[in-house]
């Protein structure tokens, strides 16, 4: 069995202190954010008992490339990455929204749809559409950020009414969100695929500057189609060939599981495990063009523990 790293627990000299999401561990400094990513694997806003090798580093990297390639859009909260599994950068009040685009009818969206819904957010979804349909156009559709259990729906209007953001905020969020969805799709068709859907972080600086935060355009928080042969497997009814962790869903639901109250995580094996860890890896080489080389995990908790001490002295 691979090693992997399935939570931390360091104690780094003016460490405020800690947060454990559901796949990252957030070290709170005065004016920094130590975050790292674990191999800890979420579905149904559940994490699974068993973590996937080299997930951790995956989504950090995918995260670093598109950071950096979306600089001149929107500043983001990025300082250093130490380790692989390790990124820091500036302390933020994060927005309690995640701004979720759609291009097209699939996943959660789909599900509301087969369900008989047409409007998920307050956006109308047409009549007629099948599974993994392109919208006319994107829809947002953001969700309130839940510590605990499910992230739930909300619309643009009842985020403004509820005074949960501000319009001025929301309006400016709204249009990141839509050029940074436009520049993944552009760079995802540059690589044969197609940004599905995806979800984008937004925080604010102390001097009031809005930043991207968090990780974007990852498996964990993006949908990827091959774009060989898409139209070709809609037309014939077909299901399509995805880059995500939808797959990881599916098998949820096929083994009677989508988060629900008295709904046990079925068991997983170690070769289910290593078939999950070689379907992220397809992906970063896939959505990056790069060879993904696999980091040291014989002592993951002191190589990242030794990488962020090491950093952290410089200041």
């Amino acid at each position: 069995m691979v090693n992997s790293l399935y939570e931390t627990d360091f104690n780094f000299k003016g460490l405020i202190s800690r947060y454990k999401g559901k796949v990252r561990d957030v070290y709170h400094f005065k004016d920094k954010l130590v975050m790292v990513v674990t191999d800890r694997l979420s579905a149904f806003d559940v994490v699974l008992p068993k973590p996937i090798p080299y997930k951790g580093q995956i989504l950090n990297q995918i995260a670093e490339k598109f950071l950096k390639i979306t600089e001149d859009i929107v500043p983001n909260w990025v300082e250093n990455i130490p380790d692989p599994n390790v990124t820091i950068g500036k302390k933020c009040d994060t927005f309690p929204v995640e701004m979720v685009i759609r291009g097209y009818l699939t996943g959660h969206a789909w599900r509301e749809y087969k369900n008989g819904k047409r409007e998920i957010c307050g956006e109308k979804m047409p009549d007629g559409m099948r599974e993994h349909d392109k919208f006319p156009k994107p829809i947002i559709t953001p969700t309130t950020k839940a510590k605990f259990g499910h992230d739930i729906d909300i619309s643009k209007d009842e985020i403004i009414s509820s005074k949960i953001v501000d319009r001025k905020d929301y309006d400016q969020l709204e249009k990141y969100t839509k050029l940074l969805y436009a520049r993944g799709c552009e760079y995802a068709k540059s690589k044969n695929l197609i940004l599905v859907d995806t979800k984008y972080e937004f925080g604010k600086t102390k001097d009031g500057k809005i930043v991207l935060i968090d990780e974007i355009h990852t498996p964990d928080s993006s949908r990827y189609f091959y774009a060989d042969g898409y139209q070709a497997r809609q037309n014939r009814g077909e299901e399509q060939k995805q880059l995500s962790k939808e797959f990881v869903r599916q098998w949820l639901i096929q083994n009677g599981f989508q988060g629900l109250e008295g709904q046990n995580i079925p068991f997983m094996s170690e070769a289910y495990i290593e078939t999950i860890s070689t379907r992220y890896i397809e992906l970063y080489e896939n959505i990056t063009g790069d060879t993904f080389v696999r980091s040291d995990l014989s002592n993951i908790n002191h190589r990242i523990e030794t990488n962020v001490f090491n950093f952290l002295s410089t200041l």
